[in-house]
């Protein structure tokens, strides 16, 4: 395997280990600076140049594409992905993590446990967020923090509005999240590749530090997860489109509350605390998956006209409650069942005879009109755009200017 590393510090630890473990297994391995490249567009023929000079072949990248790069860095991952070379992490995934509100959005949806969160903007609207969190202590987070850096314990509701009123003045945008009392100063990172937990390690902040981040001066510990915890970091991963990925969880009452998933997690940390190969697991995971390279699913399948992918929702008293996928006849209606979510699971190529149940909801590829027509018909005529005929005369006007 012929593997490009994206790194602007390729004197870094993690950079270091992931070249040594790679060319340990006989690869090829070669850290560029993402910076460094030229993406050029022609029909047909997306092309990549690094240095002035046209890129050579590679079977893979692995990118470690920093918060500062994230714009261009994503731009040149998502050029690799269009000339068909595997990416252990996409652009998407990494775009949907590196953003502290959307990927807790994304996650939030899934019904993975998190802090309760708020995001405004306006003045008046910091007060009642504040009590909607349950009040001080709050955590106060930039939104493209990282490193513990951007995130501010307020202890009191007076404090909390000094400090976002300073950094919106900053134009900062900045989140208001409960303060997770019981975790005590203590978070567990899992470092997930692919659809396994391959380390986990607990980072405990130190003196009056409340946050657990090594480069805060936390120290870490090997740590045996509980399933739940192993189950959160792997699903977080998947739902984020992200391959290798480090997953920050607090220790609630109710389970694990997930805080970030890192797109690029560091592995001086967790190597030394755990003694693992952790850079050896994600060579080894990339040189077995090059064969496959991601592709957009969506964008792939709606090039031809009419048809598309969406979600069916099966609410409370619809006929489809207690049939069979056959049942509901939608093969018939050139509607194909991709994937059901129920509840907090996830089933890919759901059989014909699985029965579906009240809160079901279906990823369908088909006829987006045959679609439509099952969702009611007053949300139908409710959601329908109008489209208004322009006037002749305005028409004519219009052309005539």
């Amino acid at each position: 395997m012929k593997l490009a590393i994206l790194s602007c510090a390729p004197n870094a630890y993690s950079t270091r280990r992931l070249k040594e473990a790679a060319e340990q297994r006989d690869h090829q391995a070669k850290v560029l600076n993402t910076l460094k490249f030229a993406i050029d567009l022609d029909e047909g023929s997306p092309d990549l140049y690094y240095r002035q000079k046209q890129l050579s072949s590679y079977d893979a990248v692995l990118p470690r594409i920093g918060a500062s790069i994230t714009y261009y860095g994503t731009a040149v991952v998502r050029q690799f992905q269009e000339m068909d070379i595997f990416a252990a992490n996409t652009a998407h995934g990494i775009i949907n993590s590196r953003d502290k509100l959307r990927s807790l959005q994304i996650l939030s949806r899934h019904h993975i446990g998190i802090p309760r969160t708020t995001f405004v903007r306006d003045k008046r609207d910091v007060l009642p967020a504040i009590a909607r969190v349950g009040g001080a202590p709050v955590v106060i987070k930039l939104i493209e923090g990282t490193q513990g850096i951007g995130v501010l314990l307020a202890e009191t509701v007076k404090a909390a509005e000094g400090i976002i009123e300073l950094l919106q003045s900053q134009k900062q945008n900045v989140l208001i999240q409960k303060f997770v009392a019981e975790s005590k100063g203590k978070d567990i990172r899992a470092f997930v590749v692919g659809d396994q937990v391959v380390a986990a390690m607990r980072r405990v902040a130190q003196g009056q530090e409340f946050r657990s981040n090594v480069h805060r001066g936390g120290i870490a510990e090997p740590v045996e997860l509980d399933e739940r915890y192993v189950q959160t970091a792997i699903r977080c991963t998947q739902i984020m489109g992200l391959r290798v990925a480090g997953v920050d969880m607090l220790e609630g009452k109710d389970g694990p509350q997930v805080m970030e998933v890192n797109s690029s997690p560091g592995l001086e940390g967790i190597e030394t605390a755990t003694g693992l190969d952790v850079a050896g697991s994600v060579i080894d995971y990339i040189a077995a998956q090059v064969d496959f390279p991601e592709i957009d699913v969506r964008q792939r399948l709606t090039v031809s006209k009419g048809y598309g992918v969406s979600e069916i929702y099966v609410p409370e008293g619809a006929h489809f409650v207690g049939q069979t996928i056959t049942e509901t006849k939608l093969y018939e209606s050139d509607i194909n069942v991709l994937t059901l979510y129920r509840g907090g699971k996830v089933i890919p190529n759901p059989k014909g005879n699985r029965v579906l149940e009240a809160g079901d909801k279906l990823l369908c590829y088909g006829k987006l009109e045959a679609m439509r027509g099952m969702i009611p018909s007053r949300a139908r005529r409710r959601r329908k755009p109008q489209i208004q005929q322009l006037e002749t005369d305005i028409t004519a006007e219009g052309q005539a200017e």
